[in-house]
């Protein structure tokens, strides 16, 4: 079995599932801004990254801007297909993308051996989507603001790309529930190992949300619940088999989630 994730910070994340390769939410070029404006929230990268080769699929979870970012899509092939939400479809076709498959939650499409299965994710306003990935190379489940569909099965899964704390904004509350989605995920999939995902990389944030933003949460305490033996953790079930790995990932590192773990915590490469 050969599966492998390479991390570019934010969302966005090489998959590759033996030869099968996923850009998933990339993030590779230029600012990341929200309307009305950078006064508002604006990011920058630390350095751009290369688009990686050889991509056969896109895959975008949401159609906001730091999931399908407008720079970053316009450096691929237009013939590249591409699979998202409703939202993430209409970004895409307007760039010009020729072969552009929408899923809803429920919908699953399959690609290359790879079965998509679309699950509800974060209501930003509109729902959009978690992505359940099954292929004969490896099973993970990926979705960015740490929302949990109730009706996706319990199984057991190679990996799960997850948020680890939890964002938010005064009044509005948290936007992002990593920190509050773990226990379930654990608890739900079984997963080898958990990547954080979401509010890592290396990038500079200004603007004024950037100063309302509060975080509960750390990638040190994620790391510690999974790390401590399951009698011992009051917010899982005390029958969890095993404990899984956890990778804060090093966003270019390209790492292997084939084998079962070895090691619990992993934050430099394999």
């Amino acid at each position: 079995m050969a599966l492998h994730a390479t991390y570019f910070g934010a969302n966005g994340w090489l998959l590759e599932f033996g030869s099968l390769r996923v850009l998933l939410d990339p993030w590779l070029t230029g600012t990341l801004e929200f309307p009305p404006g950078p006064w508002l929230f604006q990011g920058r990268l630390a350095q751009p990254w290369p688009v990686p080769q050889r991509l056969d699929l896109l895959l975008l979870s949401q159609g906001l801007p730091d999931h399908s970012h407008p720079a970053s899509l316009e450096l691929l092939e237009k013939s590249l297909p591409v699979v998202g939400s409703a939202a993430a479809a209409q970004r895409v076709q307007a760039l010009g993308f020729s072969s552009v498959t929408a899923l809803t939650p429920g919908q699953h499409h399959d690609f290359a051996g790879l079965r998509i299965t679309a699950t509800a994710g974060a209501p930003v306003p509109q729902v959009e989507n978690g992505y359940l990935l099954e292929h004969a190379e490896g099973r993970l489940y990926v979705e960015p603001h740490g929302f949990l569909a109730p009706d996706l099965p319990a199984q057991p899964l190679d990996a799960v790309i997850t948020p680890v704390v939890d964002l938010g904004l005064p009044l509005a509350g948290a936007f992002v529930k990593g920190r509050q989605v773990l226990p379930r995920l654990l608890e739900r999939f079984e997963p080898l190992t958990v990547l954080a995902s979401t509010a890592g990389g290396e990038a500079d944030y200004t603007g004024l949300l950037t100063k309302l933003l509060w975080q509960e949460g750390t990638a040190a305490a994620a790391a510690a619940l999974l790390t401590t033996p399951p009698l011992d953790r009051p917010s899982l079930p005390s029958d969890l088999p095993g404990a899984s790995r956890f990778i804060d990932p090093v966003p270019g590192v390209r790492y292997s989630l084939a084998a079962k773990p070895t090691c619990l915590v992993a934050k430099a490469p394999e």
